[in-house]
């Protein structure tokens, strides 16, 4: 095994990770330290899922673990070992917008769209856990996804479209 320098001046071995990224398997060796965040950017080129407070507080970041919305920038790359992630880039099906996404379309509920990426996939897991049956619940659901630009009441109309709610 290879052994990677930090700043702190202390080396960590690297550990063996193997995970499906949006249906393609991987097998990898990484610094144990390494986010999930970083190795879809910096080692998979999956641009997509955006780096924003690094700190788990605004949802750009947001993936899909086995179906399961998750903070990429808090979860360890080892933790996802035998994992299936799904990222923006992942979500379409077939080669056509997954509902989620032309429902954003539709529904202009993107401005920047820099928070776009992770409110979608953040969207797949809430309709995909169920619990959302009023406007009230998407909003609370979705309240760890933040949109600077303000387009929240879109953002909400695109889920419910998805959903069949409008």
């Amino acid at each position: 095994m290879s052994s990677t320098h930090s700043s702190s001046g202390s080396s960590a071995e690297t550990v063996p990770v193997s995970l499906t990224v949006n249906e393609t398997h991987h097998a990898l060796a990484l610094d144990p330290r390494t986010t999930l965040l970083d190795l879809l950017r910096e080692h998979l080129d999956l641009t997509g899922t955006k780096k924003g407070c690094d700190q788990g507080q605004c949802g750009a970041c947001t993936v899909l673990i086995d179906g399961r919305r998750i903070n990429s920038c808090l979860t360890l790359a080892v933790m996802c070992d035998g994992a299936q992630i799904t990222t923006i880039e992942g979500i379409a099906v077939s080669g056509a917008l997954h509902p989620l996404q032309q429902a954003f379309i539709d529904h202009d509920a993107f401005q920047c769209g820099y928070c776009t990426p992770g409110q979608i996939c953040s969207a797949a897991g809430l309709i995909a856990e169920g619990k959302a049956k009023t406007t009230e619940d998407i909003r609370e659901l979705m309240s760890g996804n933040i949109c600077r630009c303000g387009a929240y009441g879109n953002i909400v109309a695109a889920i419910q479209q998805t959903m069949g709610q409008s």
